[in-house]
Parts: structure tokens; sequence; C-alpha cells
């Protein structure tokens, strides 16, 4: 039997080929990591605007920007919020309330602030308030449930942004959205992902016209996390209560059982994905914040740059099969 070699120089070229290409992946791992290390000076002199401080990300944001030395602005919706805020922070940290769905409430806070902030002007804005409910099958919603979670979700960020965004060119400041990961791929009905789409789009829009001023705008894209937005309870009620209203026929069309199945999978992928380790999204917001040379987009959580980012990125077909694969099925489905 002959035995057939192959040429040595074959496997060495390659080596040589590779080397220069690994060279350059770890040079531009650690000059990233070294540029990013960067953080803005004089802390004290910068205002920061936060929406959505109550509870989750926007309160440990405003705590933790507060122990750095950043003049804090908290908006709070509720005055439970603000005082409970006010009692754990220091006397830097300024509370005012805010309705991101009252264009009347977001202009008094504006004017509020640009009489605080004087000739500093305002160093960012950080547009964290959200909900998540309701959310559903499209044919469970009406116009109505779009409009309240948009106007939250995606008419309140650009209403806060514009109202204070003259002070934040004269700054060269920051814009910093809160949108999702599910802002770059779809994968349960109702307007909640559309509403992160647009704020990834407006994102998007801004970061290209504010650039000539200097402004730097970020978008923040989390995964699943342990806040109000992915509480078990309130997510099950919501579809029990979109169930309930649902007229006769469509409820024959999807089956007792699929809405059992959907209240079991929402707990099961909850319990599956959520992450406790909220500062690694409040660790992204901050960076945005306060490093000389902030990122576009932050994605957070393993959830995020493991499964569903990666996901986006294949073709629709694929997609849309792996998703089904995983979603409870509809008693009249043709799949």
């Amino acid at each position: 039997m002959k035995v057939v070699q192959v040429p040595t120089c074959i496997s060495a070229s390659h080596r040589n080929m590779f080397l220069p290409i690994l060279g350059l992946v770890v040079f531009g791992f650690v000059y990233r990591w070294y540029k990013e290390r960067k953080r803005v000076h004089n802390k004290a002199d910068k205002y920061v605007y936060i929406t959505g401080c109550d509870t989750g990300f926007g309160n440990l944001l405003a705590k933790h920007l507060d122990q750095l030395g950043f003049c804090v602005i908290a908006g709070c919706y509720t005055e439970k919020g603000e005082d409970e805020l006010k009692k754990t922070s220091s006397d830097r940290l300024t509370t005012i309330h805010l309705d991101v769905t009252d264009s009347e409430s977001v202009s008094k806070a504006a004017a509020f602030i640009k009489t605080l902030v004087g000739e500093k002007y305002l160093w960012a804005v950080v547009n964290n308030a959200g909900v998540g409910v309701p959310s559903g099958p499209d044919d469970w919603l009406t116009i109505e449930d779009h409009k309240s979670m948009i106007g939250v979700n995606l008419l309140g960020v650009i209403d806060v942004t514009l109202s204070v965004l003259s002070l934040i060119k004269k700054a060269r400041g920051r814009v910093v959205n809160v949108a999702s990961v599910f802002g770059r791929i779809t994968t349960f009905g109702g307007p909640y992902c559309l509403s992160k789409y647009g704020v990834e789009a407006f994102s998007d829009s801004l970061r290209l016209t504010m650039g000539h001023f200097g402004v730097k705008v970020s978008c923040i894209e989390p995964g699943f996390f342990k806040t109000g937005l992915t509480d078990v309870a309130i997510l099950q009620n919501s579809l029990t209560k979109l169930w309930g209203r649902l007229p006769p026929d469509v409820k024959d069309d999807y089956g007792r059982n699929f809405i059992d199945n959907s209240l079991a999978l929402c707990e099961k992928r909850i319990n599956q994905l959520a992450d406790g380790n909220l500062m690694k999204v409040v660790n992204s917001m901050e960076h945005a914040v306060s490093a000389v040379y902030p990122r576009a987009r932050y994605t957070v959580g393993w959830d995020a740059k493991l499964i569903w980012l990666p996901l986006s990125y294949m073709p629709s077909c694929i997609c849309d099969r792996m998703l089904r694969i995983n979603s409870p099925k509809p008693a009249a489905s043709v799949l």
C-alpha cells in the first residue's frame, strides 16, 4: 500500500497566513480595551438626566453615577420613588416628577433642568423608562395596546431627548437610549419589539445628525434581566387578561391549550434566561455616559450575545423556523 505524504510546505504556508491575522485580532482587542478605559474628567461639573428611576436599571444607575461624582437628575414617576432615592443618595442628586407620556410633564422637567444646569449645560440624557406589557399574538391586541406601549418606549424617548437636545449639543455631550436586543430580532408578538426597533432607528438617526456637533449617541441592548419587565406574575396576568377579552372564534383558532402552554412557557423562559446581575447593564450605561470613547451599541447579557443576536443574522426562513419550534402551536395551525 502506497502512503501519500502531504507536503509540509502547505501547513507551513497556512501557519504563515494565520499568525498575522491572529496578531491583528489580538491587537484590535487590546487597542479597544485600552481606548475604552479612558474616562471624562470634571465629573462634578457634569449633569446627567435619567428617566425611569423609581426601580430597576434607572434606580441603580442614578445611585451609581451619584457615587462616581456626577450631578444626577433622576426622573421618577411616583413620589415614593423620589423619596426612596433621596434617602440613599448624596445632595448632588436631584429628583423630579416625570411622566414621559405627558408632553407637559416633559416640558416642565426640561425647563427645570435648564435653570438648574445653567452655563454647565447638560452632559447626558439616559432614556431608561420603559414598559413590557401588553405583549401577545398580534390578533389578541388592539391599536390602543400599541399606542400605550409605544407612547412610553418610543415616543417618550423621542420627546425627552428633543426637550433637552439643545443643552446636550452645547455641552457636546451624550444621548444614551435603552433599547433591547429585541430591537434587533422579533421573538414574540406585540408592540414591545416594534417600539424597541424604533428606539434603534431613532438612535441611529441621532448618531448620524448629532455627530456634527460632537454629540455621541449610544444604544443599550439588554437581553433578559430580572426587572419589573420580566416579572413572571405581571407577564402571566397580562396574557390572561388578553385571552379573557378575546371573541370566541379567536379562542377557537388558538385552542384552550394555547394559553396554558403560553403561561407555562413564559415562566420557564424567564427562569432559564433572566440574569439577576443588573449591574451588567448599569455598567454599560455608565460607560456610555463617562467613557471618552463610548460605543454606539452595548449588547448586554449572555442570552443576547449567544442566542438572540446571532439568531438575528440568520436567514429569515431559518430564524422563523427555530423560533416557531420553541413556541406554543395554535389549534388551527397549518404548519
